[in-house]
């Protein structure tokens, strides 16, 4: 089974791994190309030497799209707030760690940890749960179209499984995949025709995984979607889901223990009788 089943969509026109190696390639073979790199005023021992530079600057214009991704973050859950299901939104602080604080009445506070694209230790691994929240989320803000979005979510969660059964403390209450491509024509989305504008974006409604606690003596941990959470129903009634169909809408990512070996269980719901499954 493809990892690309851990979502229902698909990126259009991603480059396929022979193409991204292809291109490698080509870049790592014009460092001896003299004629090419002469027509640029380059030397070859130039070109090699800038390379490693080159590339951070490019990696660099692309971070640079962050400050896009707090807003749209930022915009989206003030827009809970707006309508109604959430009281107040704290945002970070320039410098802190990126973590929303949203307040929702009879319930307690949840946190939304930023994160980029889920394949890096940054964003699956490199976290903390906050104290104060009752229930601890991580989001996944990845427009990268190398991988398709399961493949992506596939990898964050191999990650999050060796936390999981590793040597720190807290855990994550369920991760998020979604941000401004979702719903475009980069990114089509099942959920389409339950886009709503939310903060001034128009968007479907995004992918929620619930993530398993941790329990001792047993060898299945949330791999049949039994673990409940408060805060997806509540983030889905934003796009006119109802709590009696939000399970038709919320996924699950669920671990097993079979001799020494783990494995992993990713369902994503996406609609009434609507859902695809990875194991791994």
């Amino acid at each position: 089974m493809e990892a690309r089943t851990a979502a229902p969509c698909r990126h259009d026109g991603a480059p396929p791994d022979h193409v991204v190696d292809a291109v490698a390639t080509l870049i790592e073979k014009l460092g001896g190309q003299t004629d090419v790199l002469a027509r640029h005023g380059l030397s070859e021992t130039e070109f090699i030497d800038a390379l490693p530079a080159v590339i951070e600057k490019i990696r660099g214009r692309k971070s640079a799209a962050v400050a896009d991704r707090k807003e749209f973050l930022k915009s989206l859950l003030q827009g809970l707030v707006d309508a109604g299901i959430a009281d107040r939104l704290e945002v970070p602080k320039y410098g802190d760690d990126t973590v929303y604080r949203l307040a929702i009445e009879g319930f307690g506070d949840v946190a939304i940890i930023q994160k980029g694209c889920p394949d890096g230790n940054h964003s699956s691994i490199d976290w903390t749960a906050p104290d104060w929240a009752a229930e601890t989320y991580l989001w996944w803000i990845c427009d990268s179209p190398r991988y398709h979005p399961g493949e992506h979510i596939a990898k964050g969660v191999n990650r999050l499984r060796r936390r999981f059964f590793g040597d720190w403390s807290d855990t994550v209450d369920g991760v998020i995949f979604h941000n401004d491509l979702c719903g475009g024509p980069e990114r089509r989305c099942p959920k389409q025709d339950r886009a709503v504008n939310l903060g001034g974006m128009v968007v479907p409604p995004p992918c929620v995984y619930v993530m398993p606690d941790r329990e001792e003596g047993v060898r299945e941990w949330n791999w049949n979607g039994t673990t409940e959470r408060r805060f997806p129903a509540l983030l889905l009634s934003a796009f006119g889901i109802h709590e009696d169909e939000a399970s038709s809408f919320i996924g699950h990512v669920g671990f097993m223990e079979t001799g020494r070996s783990r494995r992993n269980v990713i369902a994503s719901r996406y609609g009434l009788g609507q859902a695809t499954t990875y194991r791994s």
